[in-house]
């Protein structure tokens, strides 16, 4: 029987890397501060390649601290927002159900994320997220947003930074997919490291 390396102290804070991507506009900023501040960010101003929020927390009796990068929208700052993925533990695409748009570019933010991750891998702990529910003028109805999602087998939440609906849970959920797969990484490695004993060496045969 192969040993198993020591389990995961549950005890022992885990620090995970969350990023959001996502066109211009659709409230990235403002998703973040209601998540880490529980104010509504109005600062319409642009991010300038990134801004990283902190959030401590606990899933399944773990600590965790997240470190959250807010990145800019805007198509000339994507090579730079390219160069925040490595590292990431999980990702959030954020768009605007008042904007078509800002939905249909869903497709190459996600291709660029998972081209340029590493290592890649197409289930990579992801959500999408449907922002300003709380405006009228929708343009994405929630079926053609979640039928994306299921496609693609991405946990979709509709949220308002504005009104505080599902930001919460949104960041969990991602929270924990990405603590998942932490703990899988984690203990992968442990297995991997096991040295051989003296005796699995291969002997030397006389010339």
């Amino acid at each position: 029987l192969v040993p198993q390396g020591p389990p995961m102290d549950a005890s022992k804070k885990v620090d995970l890397k969350i990023i959001i991507i996502g066109a211009l506009g659709v409230g990235k900023t403002s998703l973040l501060h209601q998540y880490v501040h529980k104010t509504f960010y109005e600062d319409y101003r642009t991010t300038l390649g990134a801004s990283i929020l902190t959030k401590v927390l606990a899933v399944d009796n773990t600590p965790l601290k997240l470190q959250i990068w807010d990145t800019g929208g805007q198509e000339r700052f994507r090579s730079m927002v390219s160069t925040f993925y490595k590292g990431s533990d999980g990702c959030m695409l954020a768009f605007d159900v008042t904007d078509r748009e800002s939905f249909e570019a869903l497709d190459n933010w996600r291709d660029d994320f998972l081209e340029k991750v590493i290592p890649r891998e197409q289930d990579f702990p992801m959500v999408v997220l449907g922002n300003k529910i709380d405006l009228c003028d929708r343009q994405v109805p929630k079926e053609t947003a979640s039928a994306w999602c299921k496609e693609k087998d991405i946990p979709y939440f509709e949220v308002s930074a504005k009104n505080n609906i599902n930001v919460a849970e949104a960041f969990e959920t991602l929270a924990k997919q990405a603590l998942t797969t932490y703990k899988g990484i984690f203990e992968s490695y442990l297995t991997d490291s096991i040295k051989l004993t003296p005796n699995d060496k291969p002997k030397k045969r006389c010339c």
